[in-house]
């Protein structure tokens, strides 16, 4: 159990924000004890929510001046621990923060603060003919400057890439509330540092992001979506291989197993899969309409011959949207499985796929766990879920060995231990796997110039032996 704040820091936040935008009672703060990973819960001491870079920087005076660690969060849909609280800990939501300030049509810019919803963006460039790229599975609901802090993408970020090819500028409070602008058109151009390019998913270690500024692209002229129907997991991985191995580059290319198909058929978001699929890959192009067709019909070609039973195509919006439906609603039908889901986030080479998945499933048997996968084939980037109930601590026990397992054979084949989600706190311990101690040194030392004291977002993404910290006291796994 935390300690309440001091009177006079409570009196000083109250002041900056309001009463009401200050949260202490222990029944509200239970909404903040853990983000979209809820096998970690930490309530924290308080909760604050700005409205403005002004009200960040000096609620982040006040709690630095009073030696207390600040933890940014956003919408709170992230999947590593990132937005987790410390028990002594103060989170400073962005909620509040949610104006699109400028849509500069002319040279396709946008500039937002950090609470707008990703699909929001999208919906206000729209009239220009113009959209934001970067599109997580929980663009409905997820934040850009959650998106900021993690590098977020999404299905299309195999075409498109991830949140840094498009953050141009960012005004960002640091510690004790100093204000600085990093980027833009005020930037050295002779600068030989890329602040931007750093600060984008240092997952709230380094600072809040209050300020964004992003490229907006042209609407596509055209797409093609195809659904192929495959009676394995290892045929439509083999798919994804041929599609890109004879030198097609689809938008999108993502895969949605049998465990996912059927929560998802049996729920709200039911899309029309068939059941007794093994799974699913969707495939989308997009661009000039000219060679649209063709791509299609080429990559349709390769399901076949990889063993699809069936391949239906859409070019019509409403029929694209629901061969969609079944991939981005995925997450949400989880929850008829079991109470509790773990995503891993590990990228692993295209051409290792059918043998990761193999082995991920034989994990899951001996484990004796719930497995379900639905993830970014294009590039390699798995999201194993594994499902459980966290009060069975036996069952607990079972996921994290099989989690660490899983991180270790995608490291062994040549993968990473993330391709989106970050590292928060439950991938901290597996940094060693592809980072080694000159490396880490270095992270902890990038981090001190930003946050010299350790008080944003402590005990995330670094392994504690190399942060110099114990873990954070009531840290529930």
């Amino acid at each position: 159990m935390s300690s309440p704040l001091p009177a006079a820091v409570v009196r000083s936040l109250r002041e900056i924000v309001g009463r009401g935008h200050l949260i202490t009672e222990p029944d509200r703060l239970v909404v903040y004890e853990s983000d979209g990973l809820t096998a970690y819960r930490v309530p924290p001491r308080a909760v604050v929510l700005p409205a403005s870079t002004e009200e960040v920087s000096r609620v982040v005076a006040v709690l630095h001046a009073a030696n207390i660690a600040v933890i940014p969060r956003g919408a709170g849909t992230g999947l590593s621990g990132g937005a987790l609280a410390t028990a002594e800990g103060v989170v400073v939501g962005t909620a509040r923060m949610n104006a699109i300030l400028e849509i500069d049509a002319s040279n396709r810019l946008a500039r937002v603060q950090p609470g707008v919803i990703n699909a929001r963006l999208t919906e206000a460039a729209k009239p220009h003919g113009l959209y934001y790229a970067p599109d997580p599975s929980s663009q409905s609901t997820c934040t850009l400057g959650g998106n900021v802090a993690e590098n977020s993408g999404g299905p299309h970020c195999l075409k498109y890439g991830v949140t840094s090819r498009y953050v141009t500028s960012l005004t960002v409070v640091l510690a004790h509330g100093r204000v600085v602008s990093l980027g833009g058109a005020g930037a050295d151009p002779n600068a030989s540092l890329d602040l931007v390019g750093l600060f984008v998913g240092s997952e709230g270690c380094f600072g809040i992001a209050t300020e964004i500024e992003v490229r907006l692209l042209p609407i596509a002229e055209g797409v093609r979506t195809l659904l192929g129907i495959f009676d394995t997991m290892e045929a439509a991985g083999r798919a994804v291989t041929s599609i890109m191995g004879i030198g097609l580059l689809p938008a999108a290319m993502e895969i949605v197993d049998n465990a996912t198909i059927r929560a998802v058929e049996a729920s709200v978001f039911a899309a029309g899969y068939p059941i007794d699929a093994g799974a699913a890959l969707i495939v989308e192009f997009d661009g000039t309409e000219a060679g649209l067709d063709a791509d299609a019909d080429r990559a349709e070609a390769c399901c076949v011959q990889e063993g699809a039973s069936a391949v239906q195509r859409a070019a019509e919006a409403d029929h694209r949207a629901a061969l969609w439906k079944g991939r981005k609603k995925a997450f949400g039908a989880m929850g008829r499985i079991a109470p509790d889901l773990l995503v891993q986030d590990a990228t692993v080479p295209r051409t290792r796929l059918p043998e990761v998945l193999v082995r991920i499933a034989e994990l899951g048997e001996r484990y004796d766990l719930k497995i379900a996968n639905v993830f970014h084939a294009g590039d390699g980037n798995l999201h194993p879920n594994i499902l459980f109930d966290r009060l069975d601590l036996d069952e607990l026990d079972r996921v994290e060995r099989a989690s660490k397992e899983i991180m270790a054979l995608c490291v062994e084949v040549g993968g990473t231990i993330t391709g989106e989600h970050g590292v928060g706190i439950d991938k901290r311990d597996y940094m060693p796997l592809v980072h080694g101690p000159e490396e880490l040194a270095a992270m902890a030392a990038a981090k001190a110039v930003f946050d010299p004291d350790g008080l944003f977002n402590p005990d995330k993404v670094l392994p504690l032996r190399t942060q110099g910290t114990e873990p954070a006291a009531g840290a529930e796994a």
